[in-house]
């Protein structure tokens, strides 16, 4: 396979993405809204695209193989819609989604699924793998809860924290593999309530809180106790977020 352009290629996930190509002995290309920096090492292709308008959106895309959408616009859909129309016929389109939009009722999940829709109806080859939220995530939700002295915690709220450097390894793969439609979900390798996680941030930090859960009601509350963004079926992910807090929080 030729190169691969990765949208957003400087956020969290689109760095692993890069770093994942260039391991397989992929050519990269990173799409940002910005100029390479003059510091920025030119080992990468850097093509800088206005993700509104579309401008350089045509020079990004030319001669590549693969598009990896990593962005995390808001609304990912008018990208989706734009590289579609501007990909060759042949162009695999890959995105990466998230396990649960069906059945959580938050804005931000209505746009991914949207997203979805639309790279389906690109009529380009296309592949989706929908992932847990990532350790990453975690960490700033446990962060912010700590902030008073009294940590509120939502009952029943349950993550499956994911590792972005494996969800990076495997949109590589994927992109590599070709289309492959709606391929299964990746998940972080253990389900844990909200008050397991505060509890491995606490003692990852060595801060002190009390801890109390309150209740959290309406149909997303409820969605969420019930586990929708959790897939355990497809627990395959290796690093546990208490192995992510001793790599990312000091004490």
């Amino acid at each position: 396979m030729g190169t691969v352009l990765v949208t957003g290629g400087t956020g969290t996930l689109g760095r692993e993405v890069v770093r994942a190509l260039t391991a397989r002995g992929q050519r990269a290309r990173i799409a940002s809204r910005h100029p390479r920096p003059a510091d920025r090492p030119r080992d990468h292709e850097w093509a800088t695209v206005d993700y509104r308008s579309g401008a350089g959106l045509a020079d990004a895309l030319a001669e590549v193989d693969a598009v990896v959408l990593a962005t995390s616009a808001f609304n990912d859909a008018p990208l989706v819609r734009a590289v579609g129309q501007a990909a060759g016929p042949d162009t695999h389109l890959v995105y990466i989604s998230i396990v649960g939009i069906d059945d959580v009722s938050m804005p931000y999940y209505a746009r991914k699924l949207a997203a979805e829709r639309e790279l389906v109806d690109t009529g380009r080859p296309w592949t989706i793998v929908r992932a847990t939220q990532f350790h990453d995530l975690a960490l700033a939700m446990v962060r912010a809860l700590a902030r008073p002295p009294v940590m509120l915690l939502p009952r029943g709220l349950t993550l499956q924290p994911v590792s972005a450097t494996e969800v990076g390894d495997r949109l590589a793969d994927l992109a590599n593999a070709g289309p492959a439609g709606r391929v299964p979900d990746l998940g972080g390798p253990q389900v844990l309530g909200v008050q397991e996680l505060a509890r491995a941030y606490l003692d990852a930090t060595g801060i002190s809180r009390r801890m109390v859960t309150v209740p959290t009601p309406g149909r997303m509350m409820r969605a969420l106790a019930a586990g929708a963004l959790t897939t355990p079926e497809h627990a395959e992910g290796r690093q546990t977020f208490v192995e992510f807090l001793a790599e990312r929080v000091r004490r």
